[in-house]
């Protein structure tokens, strides 16, 4: 496909973290790519948190025309593969038009995690997962990246086994969390100008 270009919305300096609008590792915030710009959500079993969050960046990105140039996956560090999402999930997912029945999960890998451009952890220990299996992942703790700080965001809280109502306050923090994150993505210069 033709390239797709990623500009920043403001200046960017060199900072030791990555670009000031915070993908973990990158110098600049101009991205050149032959390719969708992939970011990857991170939990446990990826059968509760990271499907939801998916579910709900892939949504969003519909809504802001990005489909296509920005692609969204999941994977859980402990992962069973081939499990369906909870049935917590599942649940809150339908009360919110949101679709997992043909989710099935993954274990997160080397290659998993080399190939997308920004990972996204629910937790530290997901985020520390992906670092000892590679240094070279622009991995961040999701709440971090957020709010756009580099330590102390929120950690989102795991309903494994819980009542509905914990899948539901799970649902609204990650709905809020994730469309900050995507606030914070460089911008696709091919959607939405006119570039005759």
């Amino acid at each position: 496909g033709r390239p797709v270009r990623y500009r920043s919305r403001g200046s960017c300096g060199s900072h030791s973290s990555g670009c000031a609008h915070g993908l973990p590792r990158h110098s600049s915030c101009e991205i050149m790519t032959e390719r969708p710009f992939r970011v990857l959500f991170v939990c446990t079993g990826n059968t509760c948190r990271s499907p939801l969050a998916e579910a709900i960046a892939r949504r969003e990105l519909g809504k802001r025309g990005w489909a296509g140039v920005v692609e969204v996956a999941s994977a859980g560090v402990a992962a069973g593969e081939g499990q369906g999402a909870s049935d917590g999930s599942r649940i809150v997912a339908q009360e919110a038009d949101l679709d997992l029945t043909e989710h099935r999960s993954r274990l997160l890998t080397r290659e998993m995690a080399l190939e997308a451009d920004l990972i996204l952890g629910m937790s530290g220990s997901h985020v520390a997962r992906v670092v000892a299996l590679t240094e070279d992942a622009k991995v961040a703790l999701l709440g971090d990246f957020a709010h756009d700080t580099p330590l102390g965001g929120p950690s989102v809280p795991d309903p494994f086994g819980g009542p509905v109502e914990f899948y539901r306050e799970t649902y609204h923090a990650l709905e809020g969390l994730v469309n900050r994150s995507l606030d914070r993505l460089p911008r696709p210069l091919d959607v939405g100008e006119d570039r005759s």
